[in-house]
């Protein structure tokens, strides 16, 4: 990601490294603190590469990918952007740490009721509904390892997840009020392209109040892609690094085209 970045946002890599003090890149698998801005900043460099050439019907973004949904929609500038994501990073691990720690389980092949009952059983949230068959947990390290086991013998795959986190569950709590506080002071404009929540599956109406109260609300994106259906939406981009979101499009919606912005980008360079 940062070689990435750095060619074509390096505004971006120098504000980021500036505002944290070091460069994220080396160290986002160490905390939400630096993966979060580095996330970010190549989500951002990936929608400048393509902005010229696609017009969208919406935007969406799964959980910290609403702030360069936001910013891509002109809501906000992407400097500003990214001073909120290395705030909410910093709020985020301060109230996991001072939570006790967590981390996060997916769990494939469980229906809505049998995540939901795992979730009760285990004390644990359900943090991600991304798709069908495809649910995240989170809470403690313990609880979600009991909760692995249970489903293991109910015959589910379980899968632990690399995250240093217990995210979208009463973990982030902490993060809340002083998250608002810091959203209090950034002036959001009228998004010039619809924008749907994945906390509510709607368009935004007030980002500084939705931003701050989804920490602690589950990621609704089999439901926002939805909305995103029924908004006229036939083909999904997935502008940040990876391209999980793109794999579970057409999941979420039956027939779904999905592409990255790296594979159109190559596509175009061949034609040329």
């Amino acid at each position: 990601m940062r070689a990435f970045v750095a060619a074509v946002r390096p505004d971006l890599l120098e504000a980021a490294t500036d505002l944290i003090g070091e460069d994220p890149f080396p160290r986002v698998d160490e905390s939400t603190r630096f993966a979060q801005p580095a996330i970010l900043c190549a989500s951002l460099a990936g929608w400048t590469r393509l902005r010229d050439d696609v017009d969208p019907v919406a935007l969406a973004g799964h959980s910290l990918g609403e702030f360069s949904a936001l910013a891509a929609a002109g809501a906000l500038s992407d400097h500003d952007a990214l001073r909120l994501v290395v705030i909410r990073g910093d709020h985020m691990a301060a109230s996991g740490e001072a939570a006790g720690g967590g981390t996060m389980l997916a769990l494939l092949g469980a229906s809505p009721a049998q995540s939901e009952a795992l979730a009760a059983r285990h004390g644990v949230s359900i943090a991600n509904d991304n798709a069908p068959g495809q649910v995240v947990l989170s809470g403690s390290p313990g609880a979600l390892d009991a909760a692995r086991k249970d489903a293991t013998t109910a015959g589910l795959r379980a899968l632990p997840l690399g995250v240093a986190g217990a995210f979208h569950s009463p973990q982030m709590q902490g993060a809340v009020e002083p998250f608002r506080h810091a959203l209090a002071d950034v002036d959001f404009e009228p998004p010039q392209i619809p924008v749907i929540s994945c906390a509510s599956a709607k368009p935004f109406v007030d980002p500084a109040a939705e931003l701050a109260e989804a920490l602690i609300l589950p990621v609704r994106w089999r439901d926002t892609m939805t909305t995103l259906d029924r908004l006229g939406v036939q083909a999904y981009i997935d502008v940040g690094p990876g391209r999980v979101l793109a794999k579970l499009s057409p999941r979420c919606v039956r027939g779904a085209s999905a592409a990255t912005a790296d594979s159109l980008l190559e596509d175009v360079v061949a034609s040329v």
